[in-house]
């Protein structure tokens, strides 16, 4: 058995992050599974209007819990905690079209380490990178390591209607797959072959548990390791 995880992402969103770190840092284990992954850069808002959803900070319930939900998942996903800029949340729509050229048109480690920093600078740094000038800047910086002419060539493409009509075309994908949010993934599996036995969409960076059981790949689940109290203490306390 194989497949691919199709895998839809936006700066914007934490929960992505998340995701995209953690996709990847298992990505030669799937690989020696015979399963792929790809990485799409889509809309958040496009996603929101298209499927009814509302983002979590609108509802007041979901707002207070965010805060410690992103501490927690910070924790468990090995990353650092942040915290929301403070010009929260953003247009995202020009530094998706952006990467979404760049996935085109660099090699796949360019790309990803430049979606990488897209989340550094926005999450970590609080630098407002929907502004054109602020994202010329993240390109051309060290970590980016684009030349002069090649962040023009990105800001170009990023308003250019190809690259527009592009993102536009992967967010309606992932919403015609049933996505109301981000991340979201499409799960393929394969036989041998490579033909389709089955296709599934999951929701959240908290569902890989439940790709690898629809992928059919073996995988250690969450456990719980014994403590110092014995059984008997502990029915002495009933």
């Amino acid at each position: 058995m194989g497949g691919v995880i199709h895998t839809y992402l936006d700066c914007v969103s934490p929960y992505s992050f998340y995701a995209f770190r953690h996709i990847l840092r298992h990505r030669d284990v799937l690989a020696s599974h015979g399963v792929s992954i790809e990485l799409h850069p889509v809309f958040l808002g496009g996603i929101n209007v298209g499927s009814g959803n509302k983002p979590p900070w609108t509802l007041p319930a979901k707002a207070k819990l965010g805060a410690s939900d992103r501490r927690h998942a910070s924790r468990y996903f090995g990353v650092p905690e942040s915290e929301p800029p403070p010009f929260f949340p953003i247009l995202s729509l020009l530094p998706q079209r952006a990467i979404t050229y760049i996935k085109s048109a660099y090699p796949r480690a360019k790309f990803e380490e430049t979606f990488n920093l897209y989340w550094q600078w926005l999450w970590y740094e609080h630098h407002d990178i929907s502004k054109p000038d602020v994202l010329a800047k993240l390109l051309q910086s060290p970590q980016a390591g684009f030349s002069a002419d090649q962040v023009a060539e990105i800001m170009a493409a990023a308003n250019d209607k190809k690259w527009k009509d592009e993102l536009l075309a992967k967010t309606q994908e992932a919403l015609d797959k049933g996505a109301f949010g981000a991340p979201w993934f499409w799960v393929v599996r394969t036989g041998e072959k490579g033909e389709v036995f089955d296709e599934c969409g999951f929701f959240g960076s908290d569902r890989f548990h439940y790709m690898w059981l629809f992928l059919e790949l073996p995988f250690d689940d969450i456990k719980i390791q014994p403590g110092n109290q014995s059984l008997t203490d502990d029915k002495a306390k009933l």
